[in-house]
């Protein structure tokens, strides 16, 4: 980088930061003319475009990020020399989007998030909860929090936590429908309520069997939430997360000593993961799920 000029940097990373040639001209007080005269020169001296222009603004290029996790480098060396900061967070910026399954996304991520963002003003966070996972070897997420360690890819992965699961029911079923005291009595005239299989988008899901074998749900639904709230609303009996059963005080556990065990597993890409706003939601999750144990793992 001996041959580049510092300040088409400071641009590059004001522009990777903000997502636009206008708002990062803003930040460093000049017209997106300059910053886009700026650009063009940096580009010709890597010889690679380091954006593509999006409907959202200027997404970066695998060169971009390249560049990028160098000039975030430089960036907080300059800091810690001009401030003494050296040891003390860094600020980080842009957007950090995370991926993770549905339910652990709104029952547990998103309520710790306010904390995450207010320690990181500067940071703009897409928290994807949905049924299934972005794809992290293509890059549509900074981290994803996924139910089973990928196979293969340019992936880096660790086991976050064990979490259990179990059977659960709204306390006004069990009164009209009574209570099942073993895995056999599912069989006996209850309703029962589960995944979809055919839309299943991980083979951990698939876990009534684990209960006793042979069980098939009336009521499905591709969505956990879903299914919560088909079983808060009496509608019959399914499996819950822990983390998600325990939370509803109209719920009851159905065969308490019938619980599953699965994990969570964290993942980033090879490329990005030591990207400054990756390391500091990587540090985030891993730090709010220690706080988190108990509601993962319950004491039976």
């Amino acid at each position: 980088m001996q041959d580049m000029d510092w300040s088409d940097l400071q641009v590059f990373l004001a522009i990777a930061q903000t997502g636009g040639l206008g708002r990062a001209g803003a930040a460093l007080r000049v017209d997106a003319t300059t910053v886009g005269r700026r650009l063009r020169r940096l580009e010709a001296r890597v010889g690679a475009n380091l954006f593509e222009q999006t409907r959202e603004g200027q997404v970066l290029t695998d060169a971009g990020e390249a560049l990028l996790l160098r000039v975030e480098r430089m960036s907080r060396a300059a800091a810690e020399i001009g401030e003494g900061t050296q040891g003390r967070p860094a600020k980080v910026s842009g957007t950090l989007r995370i991926s993770v399954a549905e339910g652990f996304g709104s029952w547990v991520l998103a309520r710790h998030l306010p904390d995450f963002a207010r320690a990181h003003p500067g940071l703009t966070v897409d928290l994807v909860a949905n049924s299934g996972f972005l794809s992290m070897s293509k890059r549509e997420a900074d981290i994803a929090v996924m139910l089973s360690r990928p196979k293969a890819g340019p992936i880096i992965a660790g086991k976050l936590s064990d979490y259990a699961l179990g059977l659960y029911a709204s306390q006004t079923y069990l009164a009209a429908a009574g209570t099942p005291q073993r895995g056999a009595d599912l069989l006996a005239g209850h309703s029962l309520i589960g995944y979809i299989p055919d839309l299943l988008y991980a083979p951990e899901l698939r876990y009534l069997d684990e209960i006793h074998p042979g069980p098939t749900p009336r009521l499905r639904s591709s969505s956990i939430n879903a299914q919560h709230q088909l079983i808060a609303g009496g509608a019959g009996i399914g499996v819950l997360p822990c983390f998600i059963g325990n939370a509803d005080p109209s719920l009851s556990p159905v065969l308490p000593d019938k619980r599953i065990f699965r994990a969570f597993w964290m993942v980033t890409h090879k490329d990005t993961h030591q990207l400054a706003r990756v390391q500091a939601g990587k540090d985030w999750i891993v730090a709010m799920i220690d706080r988190c144990r108990g509601l993962l793992l319950p004491r039976s």
